[in-house]
This record gives C-alpha cells, sequence and structure tokens, in this order.
C-alpha cells in the first residue's frame, strides 16, 4: 500500500488501526506481519516482522544463500511450515524458487536493524538504466504524493541506448491537470538523475488483476504495440 495513501486513512479514520503484513500465495498464510497492538512499534512502509514459527532473510539479487546485513536490498526469503512443498507436477519451477527450505519470493526488499521487513519492488519489476538498477516503486510513491494523481504505475520502456528508460502511466484525479513535463520534475528533483522519469503518458485506468494488484505485464504489452516492436 502506497505510504500516502496510508497517512491518509489514518488521518480519516483516526479510531483505525492499519496493519500491513506480507505474505504470496506459495506462503500460503502470509509470512511478516506488524504488531497489531496499540503498545507495539509499527512502521509505516513496512510489512513487520516474520509471523510465529517462521524465518526470513534477505539474499543477493545475483545469487547465494547467505542472509545480506540490515539495510541492505535483495532479493526476500521465507522458510517456514506454511511455505509450499512445490508446485504440482513442476520439479524445475520448484527447484529454481525452493532452496533447503527457504522460498525464494521474487520480491526485492531489505530488513532494518530492528528485523522489520520492508518490499522495495518484484525483481521482474526492477529495470535497468545504464546498467544502473531502478526500482519503479519508489518513482510511484513519489507520484503519489502530487496533488493531482489518483494512480501511477511505473515500467521499463526498451531504449536501445541504455537498456530501459522508467516510464509512468498516470491517472488524474477529476478536475485536476498537470502536463507530463511538470510531473517529471516533480520526480526527477526527488531522485538521482540515473532513477529520473523520462515518459510520461496519461490514461484512464491502470490495470489491475481481481486482488487488486497492478497488472505491469498489460502495460508493457500496450507499450511494446504503441512502439511496434
Amino acid at each position: 500500500m502506497a505510504q500516502e495513501l496510508i497517512h491518509l486513512l489514518q488521518q480519516r479514520l483516526p479510531e483505525v488501526t492499519i496493519v500491513e503484513g506480507y505474505g504470496m500465495t506459495e506462503v500460503t498464510m502470509g509470512a511478516t506481519s506488524n504488531p497489531s497492538g496499540r503498545s507495539a512499534v509499527r512502521k509505516v512502509g513496512s510489512v513487520g516482522i516474520p509471523v510465529f514459527d517462521t524465518e526470513v532473510k534477505i539474499v543477493s539479487l545475483e545469487g547465494g544463500e547467505e542472509p545480506l546485513p540490515p539495510g541492505e536490498v535483495g532479493e526476500i526469503c521465507v522458510r517456514g511450515p506454511q511455505v509450499m512443498i512445490g508446485y504440482y507436477n513442476k520439479p524445475e519451477e520448484t527447484a529454481n524458487v525452493l532452496k533447503d527450505g527457504w522460498m525464494h519470493t521474487g520480491d526485492v526488499g531489505y530488513m532494518d536493524e530492528d528485523g522489520y521487513v520492508f518490499i522495495v519492488d518484484r525483481k521482474k519489476d526492477m529495470l535497468i538504466y545504464k546498467g544502473y538498477n531502478v526500482y519503479p516503486r519508489e518513482l510511484e510513491e513519489i507520484l503519489f504524493r502530487h496533488p493531482a494523481v489518483a494512480n501511477a504505475a511505473v515500467i521499463g520502456k526498451p531504449d536501445p541506448e541504455v537498456g530501459e528508460i522508467p516510464k509512468a502511466f498516470v491517472v488524474l484525479k477529476p478536475g485536476q491537470t498537470v502536463t507530463a513535463e511538470a510531473l517529471m520534475e516533480f520526480v526527477n528533483e526527488q531522485v538521482a538523475p540515473y532513477k529520473k522519469l523520462r515518459e510520461v503518458a496519461f490514461v484512464d485506468e491502470i490495470p489491475v488483476s481481481p486482488a487488486g494488484k497492478v497488472l505491469k505485464r498489460v502495460l508493457r504489452d500496450m507499450e511494446m504495440k504503441q512502439s511496434g516492436s
């Protein structure tokens, strides 16, 4: 959930406790959660700490099983009794994601000094600009803070010179207007040069799955068709 949305909900529903957690189909019941007690420490933007009898570690995106130090970004891995035993009749796919009981989630994140997990992005959604890793979610979080933006999604657009460039698809709030140049300036003054948005497209809606997840593959397909690739 976008941090801007969390802050908005907390302002409008002060009596409601918003608790973020993390899980996936292969982990069945979930892997992490922010403590729900009023006296507990909840960190906005974090998906919390491992639930009972569950281990979480962050490993290098380049491979390997050794846990990374706190604060370093890598792939999130989960081990526990709720993790699947494998994909049905798909031994190769199972071997790719399950290693010594550890489920390699394909999600990118980090763990802080207190053991709280933060999601950075999906590994498959990461784009590479001139050899640098760029995480679309960071750019999306900034876009959500713009007063004219209702929804946004960022993908990597193939580019023959630099590999991929960040391109944003943006839905504006009713009655709001803003130029692509103004949005890019708003984002780009807050990020490193290699992370800068290079293109913005205004759309009526962002495609999502029945579960509410943004379908970035649909956006990538749209981009491929528009560019004639």
